[in-house]
């Protein structure tokens, strides 16, 4: 029995787990493409589609379809990349900033020195007007009574259109002109897979007039390649009785934001003060009272912001013992009695700082730098408060929105430079990148 025992002692006990081959040890079975798109579809950020895309090869032949992307694009709105100014280049986004890897790899892949747009006829060079949905408007500074030359391009992919002169009839409408300006109108929404490939490539260039008689705007279309008289109005009618001088209706309309689909100026006259909007969705003109309170704050102390549910809000800087405040107002009507006051909100930046407009809920501002925040251009959500650093150093410019090179497609549907797709790859894959030199 000793023995026995013994050898019962030093048998081994019996094994509880599987065989070697047992089925849950083999790979598991292929998630299928339909819930892998519904499943990328939901990710927060284009940075994590990114990550999920090289995680393995299905995951990236999933990511890189068209279809997939466009869906994905319309889903998600391009995070902010960086500021351009004219005169320092591209500013990119720094770490911590989530958007840094994708800023570096576009700052590698793009050509922010437009070497791949024809130069224009005159020495003037191109200047930039206008940045949006990743395109951006150049032209020349003179020439005629908008401005002259004119081109439309996509620097990430290399792509242009040369944008023609205004034709002589529509020109004729043009009668005693004062301050004129051209930028990019915001585009729509396709709804179906088609149109939604054709609005990705599609877009509006609009050009304003101000005459001694009324205000009138152009409209070039990238689908037709022609331009077309769009919305008018005579100063009788939107003045409406104020006494305005002609030095007031041609010139004093000088700081165009954009909030839910409408433009808004801000004059320079501080009395009587009216806001100009131009509805983008039904290309009208009109005016719209300011709070009371802004009647009395210089144009460069008001900021038109996203208040939520689709209202406009306002944002109005002004100073108190303890330093610089800003009074948010929202409007939920169009007159000045619809203006609701909502809170005031004291940046935590002391008063070593400079606007610099909005984008959608977020005020952008430029910072001096203190011994509690680093010199740079900073974002402030104004419904929770978080600031946030976007910049290494100041910039006054437009701000750059687009997807990271392995998820964007062409904005312009012609004129390919040589090269283009190659350096989009390249920054597909970059983490890092020199700053490119700006072209005036």
């Amino acid at each position: 029995m000793d023995g026995n025992a013994a050898d019962h002692r030093h048998q081994s006990p019996p094994s509880l787990g599987p065989p070697p081959h047992a089925p849950w040890e083999m790979a598991s079975l292929p998630i299928p493409d339909e819930l892998l798109r519904e499943i990328f579809l939901h990710l927060p950020t284009p940075a994590d589609l990114v990550r999920a895309s090289a995680a393995c090869v299905s995951f990236r032949r999933v990511v890189a379809d068209r279809s997939f992307l466009r869906r994905y694009r319309k889903l998600h709105a391009p995070p902010l990349l960086g500021f351009l100014s004219p005169y320092s280049g591209f500013h990119p986004a720094v770490p911590p900033h989530p958007s840094a890897s994708a800023a570096s790899a576009v700052a590698l892949a793009a050509d922010f020195s437009f070497t791949f747009v024809p130069a224009p006829d005159t020495s003037q060079g191109w200047v930039v007007r206008d940045i949006r949905d990743g395109r951006f408007l150049l032209a020349t500074s003179r020439g005629g009574f908008l401005c002259g030359e004119m081109v439309v391009c996509d620097p990430l992919h290399r792509r242009y259109i040369l944008v023609p002169p205004i034709p002589d009839d529509l020109a004729a409408m043009v009668a005693n002109p004062g301050l004129s300006e051209t930028f990019l109108v915001p585009r729509g929404g396709g709804h179906d897979d088609e149109a939604a490939a054709e609005e990705e490539t599609s877009f509006r260039v609009m050009g304003m007039v101000y005459c001694e008689a009324n205000i009138i705007s152009f409209v070039f279309s990238s689908s037709t390649r022609q331009w077309r008289a769009a919305a008018s109005r005579s100063w009788i009618d939107l003045l409406a009785g104020l006494l305005w001088s002609l030095e007031e209706r041609l010139f004093c309309w000088r700081r165009r934001q954009y909030v839910y689909g409408c433009f808004y100026w801000i004059p320079d006259w501080e009395y009587e003060m009216k806001m100009l909007v131009l509805d983008t969705r039904r290309m009208e003109f009109s005016f719209a009272d300011p709070p009371s309170e802004a009647k009395h704050a210089s144009s460069n102390d008001i900021t038109m912001i996203e208040a939520g549910e689709g209202k406009p809000g306002m944002l109005i800087r002004g100073y108190e013992t303890s330093g610089c405040i800003y009074t948010i107002w929202r409007n939920n009507g169009g007159s000045s009695s619809q203006w609701r006051k909502e809170k005031k909100i004291s940046p935590s930046l002391g008063c070593e700082y400079m606007g610099n407009g909005s984008m959608g809920k977020y005020l952008v501002l430029n910072h001096l730098g203190n011994s509690s925040l680093e010199t740079g251009l900073y974002m402030l959500d104004i419904k929770t408060l978080q600031l946030e650093r976007v910049c290494a150093s100041i910039v006054h410019g437009f701000a750059y929105s687009n997807y990271p090179p392995s998820l964007s497609s062409p904005t312009i549907s012609s004129g390919v430079g040589n090269g283009a797709e190659e350096m989009v790859e390249q920054g597909s894959v970059a983490s890092s990148s020199p700053e490119l030199p700006w072209s005036e």
